[in-house]
């Protein structure tokens, strides 16, 4: 796909990412659903990310497209519970935690370029959505798949990372190689968070 083809990526500072999303209802036509998701992933792929909800291409409805397929190093991915991550699709998301236990790990977002900071968040969730299809589902999800479905159900509720962010661990891509180990521990002590 052509990059001209795809639409950008809305940047913190614009209302659409402090907004809660409309839940979606059917608003679209039953052929224009399935383009959007297309061209969602199509975004995220092209970004590149692991997940993208419709605000951030300004579509204030409730739906995200959510997939990881990177391959970790295996100590980042035994550290961080990063797992494969199958594409799909989540309409109408709610999370609730499973559990008190939590994680803090550097994560980014496609509509806060160039930067990365530390967020705590659950480290397991229950998953409560509807599929492109309409049909409810419930899944649960550990360790960094985790982390990417609180991530984006919160971008349909009109929460950025950074407003979870540990300030301190704020690091400019350039600067963020200095923290990229697998735990947070030399990036606490070195930025005092």
């Amino acid at each position: 796909m052509l990059e001209q083809d795809l639409v950008p990526i809305v940047q913190l500072g614009h209302p659409v990412l402090r907004q809660s999303a409309a839940p979606y209802t059917g608003q679209l036509r039953d052929d224009e659903l399935p383009a959007l998701i297309e061209l969602m992933r199509r975004v995220m792929h092209h970004a590149p990310g692991v997940g993208l909800a419709a605000p951030q291409i300004g579509i204030p409805l409730s739906i995200a497209v959510l997939e990881d397929a990177y391959a970790p190093d295996p100590e980042t991915a035994e550290v961080r519970e990063r797992t494969p991550l199958e594409f799909f699709t989540i309409i109408n998301p709610r999370y609730e935690a499973l559990d008190g236990q939590t994680a803090a790990f550097y994560e980014g977002c496609l509509s806060f370029e160039g930067y990365q900071g530390v967020v705590e968040r659950h480290r397991s969730v229950r998953l409560d959505y509807d599929d492109e299809s309409g049909t409810p589902r419930q899944r649960t999800f550990t360790g960094w798949p985790a982390r990417i479905v609180q991530h984006e159900t919160d971008h349909l509720n009109g929460i950025v990372y950074v407003d979870k962010v540990l300030t301190r661990s704020l690091s400019s891509n350039a600067e963020y190689p200095r923290w990229a180990s697998p735990d947070i521990g030399e990036a606490r002590r070195g930025l005092g968070f």
